[in-house]
């Protein structure tokens, strides 16, 4: 992914804080999560750079072809797990949460079991985060810098390689749970994770200890079984990495697992026992849209590129593209109750799309064709 635009303050550059005492820097770290809720981050907390831990699980992980299509994982080499290598003259990272779930989570695991209805990941359905987060952490540094004057730093919104949960685990946000996602004992983890890399020597914070013990409720409810054992998973086979990272054909195997979700995947965090302490969003950005939110799969089939662009301006769902949406709704059509007027929208959606849309219609097609036909036979 291409790196956020560094701040013209270079980190390699002398700053004015760095003659300041552990007495100051103290004051400033706490003056800094002070700032950091003022400004609406749900917590903020520092870490140092050392991930060398990480850093062989990172190695071990991609050796292993884990990382699928996501050539740039393994692109940038240690400048992921190693800060400094990233930012020359990094010493410190603040971390930041964003708490992002909608009020109504229950519904989301009800919406699974509607087969008509598309199913989109509880984090796109407002406002792209990276946006979000990133003017937040801009604001941070901004008056940061008044305190301070100027410093070298640069901010992060999962757009560079940067071990962003590696970095919140070390700052105590949480620690990394079976499935890979980042938990809270007090917040669950429906939250985002911003980064501001800073020049400054700060006091860093205890880093989070793990609470999964036993229990293995993620790895069993996974619809792929893409948690292939406690913190290890294997994204060639998550429904995350099916519906949205990957760019051409979704292998036959994982089709009929996917149900209804049409980008992204929450089902590890909707069976976590930890997020019946999840906190609703209090930024109004990430307010679920009417236009993306528990739809009918026909009329989201119904779109032209035009309405996708327009409905998903300003969401994460716009970096997939017209043609992989309607690849991903062609396949929950395939796998939604079998219904007539189904077979007639993909059959007149199949002139407008792309050969590889065209496949996962024709495979769609089988399936609702072979259902209708045995529902017939035994009536």
């Amino acid at each position: 992914m291409p790196a956020d635009i560094p701040n013209t303050n270079d980190l390699r550059a002398a700053t004015n804080a760095a003659g300041l005492s552990p007495n100051q820097l103290q004051r400033l770290a706490a003056d800094i999560k002070k700032w950091g809720l003022e400004i609406g981050f749900d917590r903020v907390a520092i870490a140092d750079i050392d991930l060398q831990q990480h850093e062989a699980h990172l190695l071990d992980w991609l050796q292993k072809g884990m990382h699928g299509e996501m050539h740039y994982m393994q692109r940038h080499g240690t400048k992921r797990s190693r800060p400094a290598e990233l930012v020359p003259g990094t010493l410190r990272v603040i971390t930041a949460r964003l708490d992002y779930a909608p009020a109504d989570m229950r519904a989301a695991e009800q919406l699974l079991d509607q087969t008509d209805t598309g199913y989109v990941s509880r984090y796109a359905l407002g406002r792209d985060y990276h946006k979000v987060l990133r003017a937040k952490l801009k604001r941070l540094a901004a008056r940061l810098e008044q305190e301070v004057g100027p410093f070298g730093h640069r901010v992060f919104t999962d757009s560079a390689p940067v071990l962003e949960k590696a970095l919140a685990e070390k700052s105590g946000l949480g620690w990394i749970g079976k499935h890979s996602n980042l938990l809270d004992s007090k917040t669950g983890s429906w939250f985002f994770l911003g980064e501001l890399f800073v020049d400054l020597a700060l006091p860093v914070d205890a880093p989070a200890t793990n609470h999964c013990g036993s229990c293995r409720a993620c790895i069993d409810v996974c619809p792929t079984q893409a948690i292939v054992g406690p913190y290890q998973v294997d994204a060639r086979r998550c429904i995350s990495y099916l519906t949205i990272e990957l760019k051409g054909s979704i292998p036959e195997q994982f089709r009929a697992a996917l149900g209804n979700r049409i980008y992204g995947c929450d089902d590890c965090q909707i069976v976590c026992p930890w997020n019946k302490f999840a906190q609703t969003t209090r930024e109004p950005d990430f307010t679920p849209r009417s236009q993306l939110t528990d739809r009918k799969l026909l009329d989201l089939l119904a779109w032209d590129e035009q309405q996708f662009l327009d409905y998903t301006q300003g969401t994460a769902i716009r970096r997939i593209g017209y043609q992989a949406w309607m690849r991903n709704i062609a396949v929950a059509l395939g796998n939604a109750d079998p219904a007539r007027d189904i077979v007639a929208a993909l059959t007149a959606k199949r002139k407008s799309v792309t050969p590889m849309v065209q496949e996962h219609i024709d495979w769609a097609l089988e399936r609702q064709r072979a259902a209708l036909e045995n529902a017939a036979e035994t009536s």
